[in-house]
């Protein structure tokens, strides 16, 4: 995927209005992000986290995923633009590689720009640090948030160092979800560990409102929440 910054934070007028027209559907096509909405003064930009993160193993093809490679960059052309003053991120996430959604998180948690994000659908596993990274953040009354432990596919070998390791992975995903959220480390850890509500499986699926009221999330609210959030957001640090 080619990522073209140079028409994706043009605010200026190029050519004809259908030339414009073309010049932004192609940049939806090939980047999968458009300024919200897609007219010149907009100062907003939309970032999505859609289906599986991707990290350092390529998944197959008929997956849909988000590559973190493409998402970094990304983050860092908008930190750098004077012309973009807010940053509202939509998840629809079942999760993915942890080491590439906690990436994600800390760089999106480290933008001296205010942010937003808004869960839709589901920002499951590791999608929700991604969640949480935001200064303020959002949630379908409809979506879902799944928590558990950190688990690893593939071979594993069966010494106290593997386990050793998980068990320092899973720290950093609880100390960044509470430092980042209202959620306590010890509710955080329960939700993570319970058992009987999970398939095969332990830990916890939140609705929207649940998530909101174990401290997960800030509010249960839509795109029109979110932007006037973040708007109000952008204004306060202008000013």
């Amino acid at each position: 995927m080619r990522s073209d910054y140079g028409n994706l934070y043009n605010s200026e007028p190029v050519g004809d209005k259908s030339e414009t027209s073309n010049q932004q559907l192609q940049t939806l096509e090939e980047a999968g992000q458009l300024k919200l909405p897609p007219a010149p003064e907009s100062n907003i930009h939309c970032m999505t986290i859609i289906g599986q993160i991707e990290g350092h193993m390529v998944l197959p093809p008929q997956n849909k995923t988000t590559k973190y490679e493409h998402i970094l960059p990304q983050l860092v052309a908008i930190e750098q633009n004077p012309k973009i003053k807010g940053l509202l991120v939509i998840l629809n996430t079942v999760g993915g590689d942890v080491e590439a959604g906690l990436a994600i998180a800390e760089l999106i948690a480290s933008m001296s720009k205010p942010t937003v994000s808004l869960v839709l659908g589901g920002g499951h596993s590791i999608g929700g640090p991604i969640a949480v990274a935001t200064d303020y953040s959002f949630i379908a009354e409809t979506a879902t948030m799944t928590i558990h432990p950190v688990r690893l596919t593939g071979l594993v070998i069966g010494v106290p160092q593997t386990y050793d390791y998980l068990e320092k992975m899973q720290d950093r995903v609880v100390r960044f979800v509470v430092n980042h959220s209202n959620i306590s480390a010890e509710t955080f850890r329960e939700l993570m560990f319970r058992t009987g509500e999970l398939a095969r499986d332990v830990g916890t699926i939140l609705t929207g409102p649940e998530a909101v009221r174990v401290g997960l999330i800030d509010a249960v609210g839509g795109i029109g929440e979110a932007l006037a959030k973040l708007h109000e957001m952008a204004e306060s640090r202008e000013q």
